[in-house]
């Protein structure tokens, strides 16, 4: 069983008021910085040990680029949620309306890009891609513990 078939995805809609920060950007690459600047300050803010903060703002950095590079996306929803007081999720939302999901890239020892992913099965305590209710294309999410 892959990673992203271990767990069921939850909405993040679901959790309380206050534990949950969504963030609309434009499909530019400007995007990846303020999605990794407005991961940063959210998790300082609920108090995050910065170990697990710089793991959550290098896979909101993955996923806001594979977004912003591999589809024709209008816009890009980042989101993050304090699921328990040991537990977050980052979801990020495309707007790829192909159907075609996200490739499963095998990248050589020389090849300069398609390692995204592989850092977030290594990373995540568990990940998935669905299809997104919210923009109708895909939704990466990622589920990590606050202490590593």
């Amino acid at each position: 069983m892959s990673p992203h078939t271990t767990s069921t995805p939850r909405s993040l809609d679901a959790v309380r008021p206050g534990r949950t920060h969504w963030l609309e950007l434009p499909p530019h690459r400007t995007s990846v910085r303020v999605a990794r600047h407005a991961t940063q300050a959210r998790l300082t803010s609920w108090q995050i040990p910065d170990e697990a903060c710089a793991n959550a703002v290098l896979l909101v950095s993955e996923l806001v680029t594979n977004a912003v590079l591999h589809t024709l996306s209008e816009r890009i929803l980042c989101g993050i949620a304090r699921m328990t007081s040991d537990r977050f999720r980052l979801e990020v939302h495309d707007g790829d309306l192909s159907g075609r999901g996200i490739p499963d890239r095998r990248p050589g020892l020389d090849d300069e890009n398609g390692r995204g992913l592989l850092l977030v099965r290594e990373i995540a305590d568990c990940w998935g891609i669905t299809r997104s209710p919210l923009t109708g294309g895909n939704a990466v999410w990622a589920s990590l513990a606050t202490v590593l």
